[in-house]
């Protein structure tokens, strides 16, 4: 049996960087003129400029970066292939995920372009290629997994440059389930000896603010006071839960996901993560997807500090980004390896300009164009050209709200099924595809679409988007537990409703949603056009760019 070799070997080049170093360790410290050396992907020290190098790096001149250095960002909640879609415009306020699914223009905008591309084949390399390049820009070096599946029957994350918490072949970083098999999602006991066997299971709960919503963390009680909840559990949305709910799911060492932006865009209202940090839960922070959700983890973080202060300031400048660093590393059991820029964890980094004003306001009020660098394990990944050079990075040249920039995509380790695809050539191929939906939905209705068509060919497997929230797979992303005596207060809605009118006649020619913020001069037209949206996020979002 071969050796299973982790997604990112340590094998990164020896660097050291100098700047203000914001190392999110539980003492939140911060060298305002500091060095990171590194070797081999892991960070060999961490200290003032004026000590003198550690052994090894005699001869190693550290770079300037000219910004602040912070961990990079880790996303616990991301359906990435759908962020190649724009920003839908809600029609109304809904009280629970079941109803904005079932919409014709949620159909039309979201589901119906996603069942195409992800039933066609070319198109896979092109989508991985963007949305990974996506969350580089927004400085996430961590975030949840592409899942594939093949003609042949076989399903797996594909390997990539960020980081995914589903698959790492790392015995450090163990490996989080975000599905369960659909016995498991709806019968409690074996829901509770599932998370028995994980360190970290991520699962949708209680999307939106009903009771219907929130039935489904009730239905998480087997009896008395046992419940299926453990310290593996977090919880992505948790947006019904009350007082007391948070105080089971504390006590039990239960974990959220707070996605703020979606839940406020669809519901006008989100998480109470005052009471949820009251009673001792956890809380990471997610950006959800592009169409109801922002456009990477970077403005999620603007929404969570717009949210936390509409909820009475509760959270600092200082704790919302370790939403998205230290805790989200504590959720995952990644706490020794990421999380913090300490001597000997993982050198996955990101680099923001300015080292003068308080860090974490700065931070928060930065953009895409903001962005220095971004490493991960070690290896140059995404930046200023000048510095990438620098650093022995190469690469191929892109523009980031008109600057000039360099993107490193090439991997030792990288995973056949996206080849050598240019980001310029995914971005190109993805826009004549969504300019040509109506014909590549009738392309797929006259002939057997996807996987049924590619399963009566020979050869090796041909690998198509894993999309599960169209179709029934045999897992669940979300559990479907029944409270006892009643029947399921929402039914199972991950699948496309049966329609009648075909793709081909209801899809209309759509924009590839542009990669950053600073390039989409639209999006903040969009948020504030938002009628659901509060109008501390309609009128604040703005001012945070």
């Amino acid at each position: 049996m071969p050796p299973v070799i982790p997604v990112d070997p340590l094998a990164g080049p020896k660097l050291a960087l100098s700047g203000r170093v914001v190392t999110m360790d539980k003492d939140f410290t911060v060298l305002p003129r500091g060095i990171v050396y590194i070797d081999q992907g892991s960070i060999l020290a961490v200290q003032d400029s004026a000590a003198p190098a550690p052994p090894g790096f005699e001869s190693v001149s550290p770079v300037a970066t000219g910004g602040t250095l912070f961990p990079g960002l880790i996303e616990l909640h991301n359906h990435l292939s759908y962020n190649v879609l724009q920003l839908w415009q809600v029609p109304k306020k809904f009280t629970n995920r079941d109803q904005w699914g079932r919409t014709p223009d949620y159909r039309r905008l979201v589901t119906g372009p996603m069942t195409v591309l992800g039933q066609t084949a070319n198109l896979l390399p092109a989508v991985i290629r963007y949305v990974e390049c996506k969350c580089l820009f927004g400085g996430v070096t961590t975030s949840q997994g592409i899942e594939l599946f093949s003609n042949h029957g076989g399903r797996r994350y594909y390997r990539g440059i960020v980081r995914n918490v589903e698959q790492t072949d790392d015995a450090d970083l163990p490996e989080a389930a975000a599905k369960i098999a659909d016995i498991e999602a709806r019968d409690t006991r074996r829901f509770l000896a599932r998370l028995a066997r994980q360190s970290c299971f991520l699962l949708h709960l209680s999307e939106g603010t009903d009771d219907p919503a929130r039935d489904h963390f009730l239905a998480l009680k087997i009896q008395g006071s046992e419940w299926a909840i453990t310290g593996a559990l977090t919880g992505i949305h948790c947006a019904a839960l009350k007082a007391d709910d948070f105080a089971v799911h504390g006590e039990r060492n239960g974990s959220m996901v707070w996605s703020p932006f979606s839940n406020l865009l669809l519901y006008g209202a989100t998480a109470n993560v005052k009471e949820a940090r009251a009673k001792g839960v956890r809380i990471a922070l997610g950006s959800d997807w592009s169409p109801t959700g922002s456009k990477n983890l970077l403005g999620e973080l603007k929404v969570a500090r717009l949210a936390s202060l509409a909820a009475g300031d509760v959270f600092s400048e200082r704790e919302i980004v370790a939403l998205a660093t230290r805790e989200a590393a504590a959720i995952l059991k990644w706490e020794k390896r990421l999380g913090s820029i300490e001597t000997g964890k993982r050198a996955d980094l990101f680099i923001v300009d300015g080292a003068t004003a308080d860090p974490y306001a700065g931070l928060l009020k930065s953009n895409e164009t903001s962005i220095r660098l971004v490493l991960v394990n070690g290896v140059p990944r995404f930046g200023h050209s000048d510095l990438m050079k620098k650093l022995g990075g190469a690469g191929e040249a892109v523009r980031v709200g008109g600057k000039a920039r360099m993107v490193n995509l090439r991997a030792a380790n990288a995973d056949p099924v996206i080849g050598a695809i240019t980001l310029s050539a995914a971005r190109e191929r993805l826009s004549d595809a969504l300019e040509h939906l109506p014909k590549l939905a009738r392309d797929l209705e006259r002939k057997p679409a996807g996987p049924a068509r590619a399963a009566a060919l020979e050869g090796p497997p041909v690998w198509f988007l894993a999309l599960d929230e169209l179709a029934h797979t045999g897992m669940e992303l979300r559990p479907r537990l029944s409270l006892p005596g009643r029947r399921p207060s929402t039914g199972p809605s991950l699948a496309l409703r049966a329609a009648s009118e075909p793709l081909s006649t209801i899809l209309k020619p759509l924009t590839l949603d542009p990669l950053t913020v600073s390039d989409d001069a639209a999006f903040l037209d969009r948020i504030e056009a938002q009628t659901v949206l509060p109008s501390f996020v309609r009128e604040g979002l703005r001012r945070l760019y």
